[in-house]
């Protein structure tokens, strides 16, 4: 079986930047990460993980490139786990993200499943829509932003002693 993916690039500017691609289900994981860099125009180079999605797009487990895990916590390997163990009909969402200095990010979702089509080759880019900006989008945290944020909003003045308990020439 053939799985078709759309994979959204997370930006919060009004321009949709996805691709619309298919893969054999007994691909593994590193299989869909090098189509996913090679269709946004990335060397894959960097270091990437998937993470299963909940509908509300929550973080879950992470499908690593490499192991970097410690101790008794084993995590998945891309190149080890099959696509078809991970995506299915009841688990249709991942998170991906490639190189963890720049943090792109991207929702992955499975379309549609369908019967391999004779003389296509796989992994197949269908359709590109936007193109990716020069530099990865800047996410927005909830609460305040960080463009407000001010170390000294305390109104603590770090040169007057007199409230504090303690000498200033202790020594």
């Amino acid at each position: 079986m053939i799985y078709r993916f759309r994979v959204i690039l997370d930006n919060d500017t009004e321009d949709d930047v996805f691709r619309d691609l298919e893969i054999r289900e007994s691909d593994t994981m590193e299989d869909l990460h090098n189509i996913i860099t090679q269709s946004f125009g990335f060397d894959g180079m960097e270091m990437a993980s998937f993470y299963i999605s909940d509908e509300q797009w929550n973080q879950g487990e992470e499908i690593s490139m490499f192991d970097v895990s410690e101790g008794d916590d084993q995590v998945k390997l891309m190149n080890e786990t099959s696509i078809k163990d991970i995506v299915h009909e009841a688990q249709t969402k991942l998170i991906y993200v490639y190189d963890f200095l720049n943090m792109w990010t991207f929702f992955v979702e499975l379309a549609e499943i369908v019967e391999e089509a004779q003389g296509v080759d796989y992994p197949n880019l269908m359709f590109v829509h936007g193109q990716i900006p020069d530099e990865a989008p800047q996410k927005a945290f909830e609460g305040e932003s960080v463009d407000n944020f001010n170390e000294f909003e305390d109104d603590i003045d770090i040169d007057d002693y007199q409230g504090l308990d303690f000498d200033e020439n202790w020594n």
